[in-house]
């Protein structure tokens, strides 16, 4: 079996930064993390390691005790800015720029007397923060949740990670439905995600198997299997190498292999060896059984060449992109 490695995977660069701010923290005991910097265990657990407090995102509503407050990866609204600055709290901002460019885009369009629609997950913390600072506004998950909003202004903004056939049917669903509105879109779908999403989609003729790692909360995770799912291709969505069966690989010829945005990359880089050694494993498997068969024949039929047969070989790796280091 192969193991193809799709050629945009895992880390962005906002998760990245973020992460780099967390570990240069120099007194991380003073610090709470305002919900989950990153959808990913491996990264909080890393984090608690450092001494970082933190606040579960289903709890925000509490004002930490600390001094300084880290704002995640995925923001917070206006408001709740002021409300932690009002009660002193100081600031390590990790907000991904790509999120902030919701948050303005999404600004502006209620600025024009627009109702913002937000296509996104409800409930997710950054849908959250960009509707809280919203005058008139409502998130939808897809285009079987348009409706006539019976507004004549319109706008359209979604949540960075929103896969963007969702996005395209969902802004197709709101204009047909609200004919006589002026319906105003901004693409706020980041590019990362485009890329991870491409990239799959890429991959998917290659393989017969595919495996995506990252946290089980991830959105962009979670929308990578689902895009595998969705192709007819047996999809596993791991946190880990651990997560690995090598059931799911019997009679496979190609796995692919991809990751979200908040996942490790040293996580990556093991489930791949992982990947590589059941391929291994499995090959090694084979040659025995082929080499018994071999063996079955020439004793059924009276004759042998005298000679053992004996083969291990290494398992192909055909790569898209280069592991992560």
């Amino acid at each position: 079996m192969r193991v193809l490695l799709a050629q945009h995977l895992g880390f962005c660069f906002g998760v990245r930064d973020a992460l780099m701010i967390a570990e240069s923290t120099d007194r991380p005991d003073l610090v709470t993390i305002h919900g989950e910097l990153v959808h990913n265990e491996a990264v909080l657990h890393r984090l608690d390691e450092l001494g970082f407090h933190r606040q579960p995102e289903s709890n925000r509503a509490e004002i930490p005790a600390t001094p300084f407050v880290m704002i995640t990866a995925h923001g917070v609204s206006d408001a709740e800015r002021q409300r932690l600055t009002a009660a002193g709290k100081q600031f390590l901002d990790t907000t991904c720029p790509l999120v902030v460019r919701v948050h303005r885009a999404a600004l502006e369009l209620a600025a024009e007397g627009r109702h913002v629609i937000i296509i996104g997950r409800p409930g997710h913390v950054e849908v959250a923060g960009v509707l809280e600072d919203l005058p008139s506004g409502e998130v939808i998950s897809d285009a079987a949740q348009a409706r006539n909003f019976e507004r004549l202004r319109l706008g359209v903004v979604c949540q960075s990670t929103t896969p963007p056939r969702v996005a395209e049917e969902t802004l197709m669903a709101i204009r047909r439905l609200n004919p006589d509105a002026d319906v105003r879109s901004i693409d706020t779908i980041c590019q990362p995600t485009r890329d991870r999403q491409d990239a799959v989609k890429r991959l998917l003729p290659q393989i017969d198997v595919m495996v995506v790692v990252g946290g089980q909360n991830s959105n962009n995770t979670r929308e990578l299997a689902r895009l595998a799912e969705e192709s007819g291709v047996p999809t596993h969505h791991v946190q880990g190498p651990d997560d690995l069966d090598p059931a799911w690989f019997l009679e496979k010829t190609a796995c692919g292999l991809t990751a979200g945005t908040s996942t490790l990359d040293t996580t990556v880089s093991a489930v791949h060896r992982r990947l590589l050694r059941i391929a291994a494993e499995r090959e090694t498997a084979e040659c025995r059984e082929a080499e018994i068969a071999i063996r079955g024949v020439g004793v059924s039929g009276g004759e042998s060449d005298g000679v053992t047969r004996s083969s291990s070989p290494q398992p192909a790796l055909s790569r898209s992109a280069a592991p992560p280091a």
